[in-house]
């Protein structure tokens, strides 16, 4: 039998542009199996399996050392991330920084206490130190911000000046996991952000009861983004597309903005995860007084009760049961502190009694789905504290906790095939990461 030809990888791309060009793969840049900074999918079937690799290992002679350590007065430089719960004394111990003076001054200037009490686990602190452990230099961020606080020794002793961060970058970063025990032990074990994992199980929270239907082998892949400074990553941002595969379910979302100018998750079909309304405008109430005719407390005689009333402490936060715009803010009669939601489809939402109104709210501003707007009082015709809430299509009442509401967005032809079309970028990192994830198998 006739032996086949090995080749190294430097033979490759010669090797493949020889070959009858059955497939194309572009772009694909920083590819690895637990995160890809920028990829895109390659094709079923389009691996070289022809092709034999061959690993070539050459011993290469070490580097010289130059000892600078002795006699020398060559500062260091150095770069640090903050670690969660870090004091600066605790930032100083890590970089040898042995330098009293320093460390009082900007824990007792106000720009420097500032700084320290917003020190967040990521960012990245620089410093310039003399041998004998003295700051010469030392810059710390403020917050998220993109400014920062620089402490400098100069012929006049230290001073402190305010100074525009190094350059943030935005990178969209991807990781695969694998459940083995539990969802937050595969992330940390993928080395997904912790508030990408709590972001991944919200969103796939409607589908997968994370206590009771995960099982091992089911399997996650995720795009999100990344902001890094100087290299080092400062934090992570929104989930841009997510799958979940659970009992060998698949799940799909990607985060896009539809003709509302809104940006909501969407399965990867075009079918948005958002509720069209909330059932309840409170997170915890009872039901006090249903839709319907009712002996009306206040004036003793049999009245229609076009709402549902939800008992609740006063200061109990209400939330908007959907977008909208505010068509009427203000006093009414019985209803006393009243808001009224103008939404599509000529459906409005009134609520009543409230205590007080969420700052800012206007006539003609528009608000969204879970936003607080007021807080349960018991103002107008009331006999305690509770929020009388209305649902009327065309002006006309409607059971709120019964009435067939509209649901979210959803996309008519055009839109989905412009939102398959605009989302597909997102759809193909899965492949390439279910690609990698089966080649490394």
């Amino acid at each position: 039998m006739k032996a086949r030809k090995t080749r190294i990888l430097a033979d490759l791309p010669a090797h493949l542009l020889s070959r009858p060009r059955t497939w194309i793969a572009v772009g694909v840049a920083g590819m690895s199996l637990m995160g890809v900074v920028a990829a895109t999918a390659v094709a079923p079937g389009s691996a070289p399996a022809d092709i034999l690799f061959e690993r070539v290992v050459e011993a290469l002679p070490a580097p010289v050392a130059i000892d600078t350590t002795e006699d020398s007065d060559l500062p260091f430089v150095h770069n640090e991330r903050i670690q969660a719960g870090d004091s600066l004394q605790a930032i100083f111990n890590r970089l040898r920084i042995d330098d009293a003076e320093a460390l009082a001054f900007l824990s007792s200037s106000d720009e420097g206490k500032k700084a320290i009490r917003q020190l967040r686990a990521g960012r990245s602190v620089t410093a310039v130190v003399s041998p004998a452990g003295q700051v010469l230099s030392f810059s710390l961020p403020l917050g998220n911000t993109s400014e920062q606080v620089v402490i400098e020794r100069g012929d006049k002793g230290l001073a402190l000046r305010a100074s525009p961060s190094a350059t943030q970058t935005a990178m969209v970063e991807m990781r695969s996991g694998t459940i083995t025990h539990s969802l937050f032990g595969a992330t940390d074990a993928a080395g997904l952000p912790d508030n990408v994992a709590t972001q991944l199980a919200t969103i796939f929270g409607t589908w997968i009861d994370f206590h009771t239907d995960l099982r091992k082998g089911d399997r996650f892949n995720v795009v999100y983004e990344a902001v890094y400074e100087d290299g080092n990553p400062v934090r992570a941002g929104r989930i841009l597309a997510a799958e979940f595969i659970n009992n060998g379910e698949r799940h799909a979302v990607v985060l896009y903005r539809g003709s509302s100018g809104k940006e909501q998750y969407y399965s990867d079909d075009g079918r948005s995860l958002q509720q069209g309304f909330l059932r309840s405008p409170l997170e915890f109430s009872r039901v006090s007084s249903n839709f319907g005719r009712r002996l009306h407390p206040i004036h003793g005689s049999w009245r229609n009760h076009n709402g549902t009333d939800f008992s609740a402490p006063v200061g109990t936060p209400i939330m908007a049961t959907s977008d909208a715009t505010i068509d009427f803010i203000g006093s009414q009669r019985g209803f006393g502190n009243l808001i009224v939601l103008k939404h599509r489809n000529n459906i409005t939402t009134h609520y009543a009694h409230l205590n007080g109104f969420a700052k800012g709210l206007a006539k003609g501003q528009g608000v969204s789905q879970g936003d607080v707007i007021g807080y349960v009082g018991c103002t107008g015709w009331c006999t305690g504290p509770h929020l009388h809430y209305e649902v009327r299509i065309k002006d006309v009442p409607a059971d709120p906790m019964t009435v067939a509401l509209p649901m979210a967005d959803s996309f008519n032809d055009k839109e989905l095939a412009a939102f398959k079309r605009n989302t597909a970028h997102l759809r193909q990192r899965f492949a390439l990461l279910n690609y990698e994830l089966a080649s490394a198998r």
